[in-house]
């Protein structure tokens, strides 16, 4: 494993989007095509291209030419490996949103999240467009910033003219989920300089991971040009996420009513909100006497008679008979509307956009009719049952959603609605370790989802923690079986070892790149005495003790640790004294905007630096230290000084480690994690491709 170096891509995000295997089909594939050719151009790329998977049976050579020419007039003009693959992935995307649909097909995925904010067709959608300004219109008209800039015209170009300084994008993820967003770290003045307009570009994209999105292929300066596709792919992720909110047993008990008593509750909770929202609208259609099944929202409601009889059950006193009697379908889609809005829905769809299957307003719609009138009940039993599956689920909520969003933003294939139950096949704990580790994994004897044997998920859990011990991970209490059998703590203590192996690499490579040499393995220890020196260089007095030290809990050392890093960037007038606990959960809110608007990517929560949760407390520090390090790339002498294996550092992380039921020993001097610097050709968690601070060059350190 330690002579693998595997296909390299000089961009990270890039590399990101496919797996080992991918590339050196991909890279065999199209060298051949060079080697047969001479050169590679669009004249011979899009008989190649229609091979590829996702491409097959379903786009013609000459529709691939044609997208090509739209990037590459010139027919002779060389095409290289890397535009190759950028072009591979727009072409799938756009095939993807001409596919349209939700809800259909297997593996539990979210097709809207899964799906790159490239993924819409260059040729812009009007409907979806004059939908999503309603949706600003109506729900930021009242922002006291915004309010003089709106109601915006969907008709021109006044949305992505307003999109160019970053405050709406940022506003329009506060309402999605609220609090996600410091209004305080916000720049927002009539007239911004460029620096101002890319910190809040940069805050927007970071924190866009941070409620789910993929904003892969997208940067700060995509957004100050306010190009119309990519900024429309970001806003229907954001409006989805939001529109989808409720779609889950811990916002909505009542959706237990949905499955059988002896439905594993674990289960529930790994459908994506599409699903579930499918889910819900067949258990009212059945009820109402509709004999067929919706398994999607583009092409099954198209006739709208799916739409009639679900508002017939849910408001018999809206829904008169002639709407099922209606034969056109154009009648009846205008009909249904008129008894939605009677529910208060918001009008953001025409009969045409219900008539031609536009896969994303449909979804919307349904989503409205869900938020206005779930016609759900609940009693005794439903509460109680869902209190038995929360109870456990609450104590590690926070550290499951932090491993989902960083599992999520790493690019893989699959994409994760609930830890515990996705990574119980092993397949997503594979494609994890094909990231932090490309090469590591044997894919001919791992098994793809779905799998009909349950032995087939044993060998794949069984090669997790055999790699695992491979890259010297504490695996002493964890076998595969207990992945399969979803052991939350076990589960949680691989992930940390997985996210902190991740951290170490990321810090490792871009020394041996600053350097030029590879030296001894940045520790925990490391990390910490970085920003010690960083803030004692300051002039500063605040130090901190450990990952667990909890004067960290009044957030003073990282807002001077972030002021140290980036000395402009706090705002000190708006900081507290940290002293009560609404004071501190204050600093810790405006911390982690702050780290978001510089670079770093990270998914914690404010309780976790209240509560000072050491893992995150790491993972928050060493993002910070890798985004300053690779803004500034440094002098050997300016690194910052190895550690001599300490207490510390071995203490930190087995602590760490044994809340979760499992040792961590930190690599020290006589047992080092195998040295995979220079094999990680992929910096997973977007590594910086510049040195600019954006969001496309945000530290990947994911801080739970």
């Amino acid at each position: 494993m330690s002579g693998f170096v595997g296909v390299v891509v000089s961009d990270p995000s890039l590399q990101g989007q496919f797996t080992q295997v991918e590339l050196r089909s991909l890279k065999a594939k199209f060298v051949s095509l060079k080697r047969d050719s001479g050169h590679v151009t669009t004249k011979n790329l899009p008989g190649l291209m229609k091979k590829l998977r996702g491409l097959n049976e379903v786009v013609s050579e000459e529709e691939i030419a044609a997208f090509l020419s739209e990037s590459y007039p010139d027919s002779d003009q060389e095409i290289e490996f890397e535009s190759f693959l950028r072009e591979y992935l727009n072409l799938q995307a756009r095939v993807s949103a001409k596919g349209g649909g939700a809800g259909g097909g297997g593996g539990g995925k979210s097709s809207f999240l899964k799906s790159s904010t490239t993924t819409l067709l260059h040729n812009l959608n009007q409907a979806e467009k004059s939908s999503y300004v309603a949706h600003i219109n109506t729900y930021l008209r009242e922002d006291p910033f915004l309010k003089k800039y709106l109601p915006i015209d969907p008709s021109g170009n006044q949305l992505f003219d307003l999109i160019r300084d970053g405050v709406l994008l940022c506003k329009l993820i506060n309402v999605a989920v609220p609090g996600t967003i410091d209004e305080r770290a916000i720049n927002k003045k009539r007239v911004l300089n460029p620096w101002e307009r890319n910190e809040n570009h940069t805050l927007c994209l970071n924190s866009a991971k941070a409620i789910g999105c993929t904003v892969v292929n997208i940067g700060t300066q995509d957004l100050v040009e306010g190009r119309p596709h990519l900024v429309l792919g970001l806003i229907s992720q954001i409006i989805k996420i939001q529109l989808l909110a409720d779609l889950n047993l811990k916002k909505t008990p009542q959706l237990v009513e949905l499955f059988d008593d002896s439905k594993d509750i674990d289960e529930v909770l790994s459908l994506s909100p599409e699903k579930m929202l499918l889910r819900w609208m067949n258990h009212h259609l059945k009820k109402a006497g509709y004999k067929k099944t919706v398994n999607n929202f583009s092409s099954d409601v198209k006739d709208g008679e799916a739409y009639a009889y679900l508002l017939k059950a849910l408001a018999p006193e809206h829904s008169p008979e002639t709407t099922l009697d209606t034969k056109d379908p154009d009648e009846r889609a205008k009909l249904v509307l008129e008894q939605a809005e009677k529910l208060d829905c918001k009008r953001y769809l025409t009969p045409k956009d219900i008539t031609e299957g536009s896969a994303n307003l449909n979804l919307a719609f349904v989503a409205q009719i869900f938020q206005h009138r779930n016609g759900l009940t609940s009693d005794t039993k439903q509460d109680t049952l869902t209190q038995t599956a929360t109870r456990d689920d609450v104590l590690l909520s926070r550290e499951e959603r932090a491993f989902r969003m960083w599992i999520n933003s790493l690019g893989v294939e699959s994409y994760v609605n609930n830890v515990f139950e996705d990574v119980r096949n092993g397949w997503v704990l594979l494609e994890v370790l094909d990231k932090v580790s490309p090469g590591s994994v044997n894919w001919k004897l791992a098994t793809k989802p779905p799998i009909k044997f349950p032995f087939r998920k044993l060998e794949n859990c069984n090669q997790v923690v055999k790699i695992g011990k491979q890259l010297k991970f504490s695996l002493v209490n964890l076998a595969g079986n207990d992945i399969v059998q979803g052991n939350k703590k076990l589960i949680v203590a691989l992930l940390w070892q997985l996210m902190r192996f991740n951290i170490l690499q990321l810090l490792n490579k871009l020394r041996s790149h600053s350097q030029g040499s590879q030296g001894k393995e940045i520790s925990d220890a490391d990390i910490l005495n970085w920003a010690n020196s960083k803030v004692k260089a300051s002039g500063r007095t605040s130090r901190m003790e450990s990952f667990k030290d909890k004067s960290l809990s009044n957030g003073l050392f990282f807002l001077e640790l972030l002021s140290t890093v980036q000395p402009r960037v706090v705002n000190w007038k708006v900081v507290t004294k940290g002293e009560a606990d609404e004071d501190k959960k204050l600093n810790a809110t405006y911390i982690i905007s702050i780290a978001r608007k510089i670079g770093c990517s990270v998914f914690l929560l404010p309780e976790d630096i209240v509560e000072v949760n050491q893992k995150m407390i790491l993972t928050l520090t060493a993002s910070i230290m890798y985004w300053s390090l690779q803004k500034q790339p440094q002098s050997q002498s300016e690194m910052p000084e190895q550690s001599e294996p300490s207490s510390m550092t071995s203490d930190a992380a087995s602590d760490i480690a044994s809340e979760d039921g499992a040792s961590t020993t930190a690599p020290s001097e006589s047992e080092e994690v195998n040295s995979l610097s220079d094999n990680i050709s992929n910096l997973t968690m977007d590594d910086a491709t510049s040195n600019a601070p954006s969001a496309e060059n945000g530290n990947g350190v994911a801080g739970s």
